[in-house]
């Protein structure tokens, strides 16, 4: 199997910031097409736009590594031995076979059997995570203490996965053990002062495979999830559109939080 084109995008930064951005890709390979269902190929889950409302990280200097292919090639936020993790819930796997609205991803017969999520792991996977390692070595051996941000958003109701409508905000910490706990509620303060958005730490989003298994503060790297609601910056409908304007009290808040994080790497350096 191979790819037909990049499975990542990379904008190499050297401030001791790294966003990560693995679900805002969009295409599907040529040769997945004909086996997909409407449902698929409507790419509803995608994290839309987030390349556009996080564009102002070139200008803190911050390294930005983005997927380029759908979610349902591959979850790259997912562990490669696909085990679950929220055991006991409702979620979507590694090669996910429906989608959030528990529609089915595949015509009848064509989903992927073991061999392929092998290779689609070898092909998409294993090339972004070891994009995502060496850029954070790159970023420690700099600076000794460094921030992974991963970066994601979701339709507001999505019954599957929780009740009522989520709040704007949702920062993950893995229940603290992916970052220092202090940065994390000084994180939460600053959404919490913006009356305009509702926010919530650890709830039911409370980071996914890239948060957990990068997140090692001890080492000096400190990892945090961020799911925002979709309608926090655009309108939530079926195929949206970037909407700058909506986008703008969100980009406030995200660069406030950018910088908070940059000058507490700033002063915690070689710890």
């Amino acid at each position: 199997m191979n790819a037909d084109m990049p499975v990542f995008r990379l904008q190499r930064g050297n401030s001791p910031l790294l966003v990560s951005i693995p679900h805002v890709g969009t295409h599907l390979p040529s040769w997945l097409l004909p086996r997909l269902t409407p449902a698929a190929l409507s790419l509803r889950d995608t994290d839309w736009h987030l390349d556009q409302l996080y564009g102002f990280l070139s200008d803190l200097d911050v390294t930005v590594l983005m997927a380029t292919h759908s979610r349902y090639v591959i979850d790259l936020n997912r562990p490669s031995d696909n085990v679950s993790l929220y055991p006991g819930q409702n979620t979507t796997g590694l090669c996910p076979l429906d989608n959030f609205d528990e529609q089915a991803l595949y015509n009848p017969g064509e989903e992927p059997d073991s061999r392929e999520i092998h290779d689609r792991v070898a092909t998409y996977w294993q090339p972004y995570h070891a994009a995502l390692a060496s850029e954070l070595s790159r970023l420690k051996a700099m600076h000794g203490r460094i921030i992974l941000w991963d970066a994601h958003s979701i339709h507001s109701r999505v019954p599957r996965f929780f009740e009522g409508e989520l709040p704007h905000l949702n920062l993950g910490t893995a229940d603290q053990l992916s970052c220092d706990a202090a940065l994390a509620e000084r994180l939460l303060d600053i959404m919490q002062s913006k009356g305009n958005f509702t926010s919530v730490m650890n709830g039911r989003f409370k980071g996914g495979y890239i948060t957990r298994h990068y997140g090692q503060p001890a080492s000096g790297v400190h990892a945090l999830q961020m799911e925002m609601a979709i309608r926090t910056y655009m309108a939530e409908t079926d195929f949206p559109e970037f909407d700058a304007a909506r986008a703008e009290p969100a980009q406030t808040l995200l660069r406030a939080m950018m910088a908070f994080l940059l000058q507490w790497c700033s002063e915690n350096q070689h710890e």
